[in-house]
């Protein structure tokens, strides 16, 4: 593992690197060490996958238990279970850089900016993947069909998100703007 030097500032701009949009205005290189062109590390692409899918997995369960309970059907569940994985996903990464010192409105911005398309790749792949599966739209929180396609797909989306964080973070973007706040 090698230990990168954060306490020193590039100063020049050819590196095309800029301040997240409300962060406060200040440059920081750890920000940058992630998208300097070497690209990101599995590790770090792992790591930013899997705080998504935390936020995801929370999100998702509680919006399908609450919709089960509700015998709302499946459209209005998958909307609400998709509404609060986003909820859950920005949140997670909004309390993180509001506790490193971020004002909330730029909290707000950098959580967008760092989620967005990774929740939203995660989403996608994990909910196609339940719809595809057959008869797991219509199982019930008691079955294990919906249980297996519920992991099956987080699975999956863990396996097709990583790379996408891995590209984003490389270029400095998704996860690599909320890196300067740790």
């Amino acid at each position: 593992m090698t230990v990168m030097d954060h306490g020193t500032h590039h100063t020049s701009s050819t590196h095309g690197h800029t301040t997240p949009a409300g962060a406060g205005g200040h440059h920081d290189s750890r920000a940058e060490h992630h998208g300097h062109g070497h690209g990101a590390s599995w590790p770090t692409a792992v790591k930013a996958t899997l705080h998504c899918l935390t936020g995801c997995a929370v999100g998702e369960i509680l919006g399908m238990v609450i919709g089960t309970a509700l015998l709302w059907g499946n459209v209005p569940t998958m909307v609400l279970a998709i509404g609060l994985a986003f909820l859950f996903g920005y949140s997670f990464t909004l309390f993180a850089v509001v506790r490193a010192g971020l004002s909330l409105k730029a909290a707000v911005k950098v959580a967008l900016a760092a989620d967005t398309v990774s929740i939203a790749v995660m989403e996608l792949v994990d909910n196609a993947i339940i719809a595809l599966t057959p008869g797991a739209m219509d199982a019930h929180l008691s079955d294990a069909l919906f249980w297996a396609a519920l992991l099956g797909g987080f699975a999956v989306a863990f396996v097709i998100t990583t790379p996408v964080n891995k590209w984003m973070i490389g270029r400095g973007k998704g996860h690599a703007v909320v890196h300067a706040y740790h």
